[in-house]
């Protein structure tokens, strides 16, 4: 039986992976041994990268939020859980695009979340001073 070598599927390899490498600085673009690494590392940052840019902007998006309510009296985490008493079901996203765009309609937000919040004050008086009328 001949003998195969494996030229062609090293060349292939090495292509594959120099051209992932193309446009990097220097030798990494280049040699083989530096591109392998050079590439490795820049598929291992661009995982870790793709994660990131949710992280950053779900931040974006609450800052964004968070000056809006500012504006009309209220801090985020206010804001927020006033939404969540008057079941308003809306993403963060969401919020931040009405915020920035349209001040009107998130001023009615800002609203919505204010009464639900009074109203959940005015409840937890009516429970306290039941339970102190009790202890009477």
């Amino acid at each position: 039986m001949a003998r195969i070598k494996g030229g062609m599927n090293a060349k292939k390899k090495h292509n594959r992976v120099l051209k992932l490498a193309k446009g990097y600085r220097g030798a990494r673009s280049n040699q083989y041994r530096t591109a392998k690494q050079a590439v490795m590392r820049a598929l291992t940052s661009s995982y870790a990268g793709r994660k990131e840019r949710k992280r950053q902007f779900r931040q974006l998006w609450i800052a964004r939020i968070n000056a809006a309510a500012r504006l009309n009296g209220l801090s985020y985490s206010k804001f927020m859980y006033g939404l969540k008493l008057a079941n308003v079901d809306m993403n963060r996203k969401m919020l931040a695009e009405i915020a920035v765009n349209d001040a009107k309609d998130f001023k009615a937000l800002c609203d919505v979340a204010k009464k639900a919040i009074d109203k959940e004050a005015k409840k937890a008086d009516k429970a306290a001073a039941k339970a102190e009328e009790k202890e009477a």
